[in-house]
């Protein structure tokens, strides 16, 4: 005997399928009679790519929820929708050949959930600040889910809006100062005034618990295919994303898995932890799982038809498409206990890290990696102290990173591996091990003489470094550094030493394997208690 909780839980696992045979029934048309899930249908969805269905679903699934949850079904079908809104104890099935398409407010008008959070002081941009203006929406749930084989398609969403609003921007006043509430003060600003009635991300998730996101394909995500803030227990599997923003972003979020996800996003990141002021509190992101995804920075659109067709994104510093796995942008809450491991990355940017607005980053381990045709440095530690944090935060810190079995294949001459701290907080207990490195080489000996500019108030992307005078590492201002079990080869000669190290405090540099000869491959400068141990020389 199955119970009315069984089988929403079976509907949650394994779709509806499988719940119809737990259920011993026959056809949908029974479930639905039997109260077992809600066809969207029965509640006025037509999917016709033409009718407003949000209503409907809205309906669906607020049913679904006066009985205490369930299952909430869409057939297959074009579903044009404004903001649908998750409830506690809610499975929200997308059939196969369901696509849910995002409204274009310009055709339809803008009525998208209006944005919810407004702080005194916004320490990160419009998009990250608020989840109600989603595709789909869940603040303070519990219990929830959406699985596939179905669609969504952000047709109608923004890729941009306003950005930061803090103390350190000109002009910037304090609402509190004015008299007024910081939605008030927000929106005397037209810029602030644009988006309400718009949306800018398909799912928006904040302060939720026990989610799970399975199995479905996200096109053309707006500014984020997934963002979610403060939310634990939550797990995302096997999704395909394919869009021109952020594919997925984990922000100050606990016990979160993202497993066998397939993620591209030719202008911006692809699988990114945050911690930023979004909670209006700092909250660490930890203990969270990123295994078995695929990242890459094609063209949007280009992975579902199969084409991968190479994009022409410039990005702001010249360097091509993004796509990568990242920590930080956002760090004021930093982040503890984060695996990243038997991923790989093609044709997007190295895998970047590091602390910028406060907070502290530890305990992270990357491995198994594959890096094929990394567009800047395949492996990235960095250190600043941008602040964009409320006065008198003081500057974080980075210790205890692990890189271990990474295969780069493609890498450019101008971007080694590196780290790169600040002269009042080194980074420390760094560990590059296992590492084989294909380049291109090229490397002259003005580069090898090259003092990178050094900036302690900057933000995460380290392009302003220029070319490092390092062939494979390279490592400024930093304590305890290990580089051991190395591989480097150069399809071109390559003047510059293997590892060269800038005021740096206790370093083992050692089982290196290169074309250069003993004396060539460690350069160290404003060091101590550095050792070479092991070399071998082989022909380039």
């Amino acid at each position: 005997m199955f119970t009315a909780a069984m089988i929403d839980r079976r509907a949650t696992l394994f779709g509806t399928g499988a719940l119809l045979l737990a259920a011993g029934l026959t056809d949908q048309a029974q479930a639905v009679a039997a109260g077992v899930f809600e066809d969207v249908r029965r509640h006025g969805a037509r999917g016709d790519g033409k009718t407003i269905d949000s209503p409907a679903i809205n309906r669906a699934i607020e049913t679904a929820a006066k009985r205490g949850g369930g299952t909430v079904v869409i057939p297959a079908g074009r579903y044009l929708c404004f903001t649908l809104r998750l409830r506690d104890n809610i499975a929200l099935v997308l059939s196969a050949g369901a696509t849910i398409v995002a409204a274009d407010p310009d055709t339809h008008g803008a009525q998208y959930d209006p944005p919810e959070n407004y702080r005194e002081e916004q320490f990160q941009d419009f998009g990250i600040t608020h989840v109600h203006n989603s595709l789909i929406r869940g603040d303070g749930v519990s219990n929830v889910a959406i699985l596939g084989p179905g669609m969504l398609h952000g047709l109608g969403l923004d890729r941009e809006g306003p950005g930061d609003r803090w103390h350190a921007r000109p002009g910037w006043q304090s609402a509190a100062a004015l008299g007024i509430t910081p939605r008030e003060l927000a929106l005397r600003d037209a810029k602030e005034r644009a988006p309400i009635g718009r949306a800018n991300k398909a799912i928006g998730l904040m302060n939720c618990r026990n989610v799970r996101l399975h199995g479905f394909t996200i096109l053309q995500a707006g500014h984020f295919g997934v963002i979610a803030h403060g939310c634990t227990n939550m797990q995302l599997d096997g999704l395909v994303i394919d869009t021109d923003r952020d594919g997925i972003d984990i922000d100050a979020c606990r016990d979160v898995r993202v497993v066998n996800c397939t993620v591209n996003a030719p202008r911006d990141d692809a699988i990114v932890l945050k911690s930023s002021y979004a909670l209006g509190r700092a909250v660490i992101c930890e203990d969270i799982l990123i295994a078995g995804c695929k990242t890459s920075g094609y063209a949007m659109g280009s992975l579902l038809d199969g084409s991968y067709r190479a994009s022409d994104y410039p990005a702001p510093d010249k360097l091509g498409p993004l796509g990568r796995i990242k920590l930080g942008t956002e760090t004021n809450g930093g982040f503890r206990n984060v695996r990243i491991s038997d991923c790989i990355c093609t044709h997007s940017r190295g895998i970047l890290m590091g602390i910028v607005d406060g907070g502290t980053l530890e305990d992270v381990s990357v491995s198994g990696i594959i890096l094929r045709d990394p567009v800047n440095h395949p492996l990235f530690v960095h250190h600043a102290a941008r602040m964009r944090a409320p006065r008198g935060t003081p500057v974080g810190r980075i210790r205890g990173v692990r890189f271990e079995d990474v295969a780069v294949s493609g890498a450019q001459p101008r971007f080694p591996c590196g780290v790169e701290g600040i002269a009042d907080s080194p980074v420390e207990d760094v560990t590059f091990r296992n590492i084989d490195i294909a380049a291109a080489g090229g490397g002259t000996r003005e580069d090898a003489a090259r003092v990178p500019e050094y900036r302690r108030e900057t933000s995460l992307e380290v392009s302003y470094l220029g070319t490092l005078p390092a062939a494979g590492f390279y490592a400024r201002h930093a304590r305890r550094l290990t580089i051991r079990d190395v591989s480097l080869r150069t399809a071109a000669p390559d003047a510059r030493p293997v590892v060269a190290l800038r005021n740096v405090e206790g370093a083992i540099v050692d089982r290196i394997a290169s074309p250069m000869r003993r004396d060539a491959v460690l350069d160290s400068r404003d060091s101590r208690d550095v050792a070479l141990g092991d070399v071998t020389t082989y022909g380039s």
